[in-house]
């Protein structure tokens, strides 16, 4: 993507994350409220991932497993998992726990359309090719997700992140995220099968 290109996609970052928060911080709160009536502990749930260049950052979620809970544990695998709040699955399962991710779109962290942010141990161990995956800034969404999120293979959704970054172009955002609206998340597995 040209220097102009990601200058707009940065633009577009902070005008629909700075919306989204100005318009939708009565609904946040609301779901922080009712996280923290759910289980003992904090509403957000903060975990160190890599950033572009692998430079770390904090990402945000609403908590939406125990708060005593390993946090670098194995993700769960169902909605019966024991570690998940009563409310747990639901947010997992519509993705309105990655809202607060908004926040770290408009500090620069993220943005919208990018590779998934993983832990500092998995960037680590990317081959060559897959340290492509750390030259955009993660995404609320991206390629991966709209292929079919926890269904695919963690090998594959890698893959598909490098392909991502190597046909970046604000149209391939566009696609993206009309998926994203189009599939919405809710209509595939949020627990990872592989």
């Amino acid at each position: 993507m040209s220097p102009v290109g990601r200058a707009i996609k940065r633009l577009m970052d902070l005008a629909v994350s700075g919306t989204a928060l100005l318009v939708g911080w009565p609904a946040l709160l609301g779901l922080a409220l009712a996280v923290r009536r759910d289980s003992p502990g904090p509403a957000l749930f903060r975990q160190e991932r890599a950033g572009r260049d692998m430079k770390p950052f904090a990402m945000l979620k609403f908590r939406t497993m125990r708060a005593d809970t390993e946090a670098f544990g194995v993700s769960p695998g169902s909605a019966g998992d024991p570690r998940l709040t009563r409310l747990g699955p639901w947010l997992r399962e519509t993705s309105l726990d990655e809202l607060p991710q908004l926040w770290n779109i408009l500090k620069g962290e993220m943005s919208l359309v990018g590779p998934r942010p993983l832990y500092l141990s998995q960037a680590r161990e990317f081959n060559e090719r897959q340290r492509r995956r750390l030259e955009v800034r993660p995404g609320l969404t991206g390629l991966a997700q709209i292929m079919g999120r926890g269904e695919v293979p963690h090998e594959h959704k890698l893959e598909l992140d490098v392909r991502y970054v190597e046909r970046m172009s604000l149209w391939f955002d566009a696609r993206i995220l009309w998926q994203t609206l189009l599939k919405g998340f809710g209509r595939q597995t949020a627990y990872q099968k592989w």
